[in-house]
């Protein structure tokens, strides 16, 4: 399966009060609601999820409380926590370097929502929204930049969606040791790299259930944390390959727009949706497909809809 079409969309929801938020996410449900675990759609989970976040997230509980209100969906705040929500693994590579970042999602083009959301909920982000808020990668308008990859073990413990810390860190940091401090403290269900730029530094940590935040070798990451990767796991991901090829690169764009970095196995639900390059620095970020590209900023955010072709053809 080479090729495969899909249509973004961007969207300026602001603080969320307006109703573009809201109309947005509602379209999402029942969807959204399946991804809650069935501990949380108790009143035990739920209520275990909003301690969790009113502890490790207390600046964005009041946005979390209006978001909420909008959705006005059964379970709907125990969702919009990220706290209480069955694990998804990605694929991914990803390069922090010179003040930009840069980064292939891989995962089911069916699942992954594709939308651009430029919002102020305590001050102008920009990323790529999926569950609800949660984000895959983001800036803001401080200059960080961050960006998530699976860390390539199957464990799972308590803890949040790495979506939602994302977009934690962007609305709460403004430098990268800001946001590796915070990190450290907030439990994390499954294990991710978070690559993370500012205009002083680039980085990769490891975290995850089971481990203390570690920092990488370098600004580089793919989908494993320690060695050795098993043989298994590297016929599956090329995991290792893939971090070789990005070293090597450097903030090379074409080379994440061709194998091994770029990856047309949709049909295992591990193709490439797109590439992002953001130099939050400037504001700026394109979103790259082989074929075409799309260029946002804070200070020319344009909504609007792209129905574009996935994968190279053969």
């Amino acid at each position: 399966m080479p090729q495969q079409q899909k249509t973004f969309r961007a969207i300026d929801v602001g603080d969320g009060s307006d109703g573009v938020w809201v109309a947005h996410t509602q379209a999402l449900w029942p969807a959204a609601d399946g991804w809650l675990t069935e501990e949380s759609k108790t009143p035990e989970g739920a209520a275990r999820a909003r301690e969790l976040f009113e502890v490790h997230m207390p600046e964005l509980v009041p946005v979390l409380d209006r978001l909420a209100a909008g959705l006005d969906r059964p379970r709907g705040e125990t969702f919009l926590t990220l706290a209480g929500i069955r694990p998804f693994f990605a694929g991914c590579s990803q390069i922090g370097v010179g003040g930009t970042l840069m980064r292939n999602y891989d995962f089911d083009p069916a699942d992954c929502e594709g939308t651009i959301v430029a919002s102020h909920f305590l001050r102008p982000v920009i990323g790529m929204q999926d569950a609800g808020w949660g984000l895959l990668d983001g800036m803001n308008d401080a200059g960080l930049a961050v960006s998530l990859t699976f860390g390539g073990r199957f464990v799972h413990g308590p803890g949040f969606a790495i979506l939602i810390v994302l977009r934690y860190l962007l609305e709460t940091c403004e430098t990268v040791d800001e946001a590796v401090d915070k990190l450290r403290t907030i439990p994390i269900a499954i294990p991710q790299n978070v690559t993370l730029v500012d205009a002083d530094r680039a980085m990769t940590v490891y975290v995850g259930p089971d481990i203390p935040l570690t920092e990488a070798p370098d600004a580089c990451a793919t989908n494993h944390q320690h060695l050795p990767v098993s043989d298994e796991q590297e016929e599956q991901s090329r995991t290792q390959e893939r971090l070789a090829t990005v070293r090597a690169a450097g903030p090379d764009l074409p080379a994440l727009l061709k194998p091994p970095l770029y990856n047309s196995a949709y049909d295992t639900g591990m193709g490439t949706v797109y590439t992002a390059h953001y130099r939050p620095t400037e504001g700026q970020v394109t979103y790259h497909w082989p074929t075409e590209s799309w260029d946002q900023s804070f200070t020319d955010f344009t909504p609007g809809t792209r129905t574009v072709t996935m994968g190279r053809a053969e």
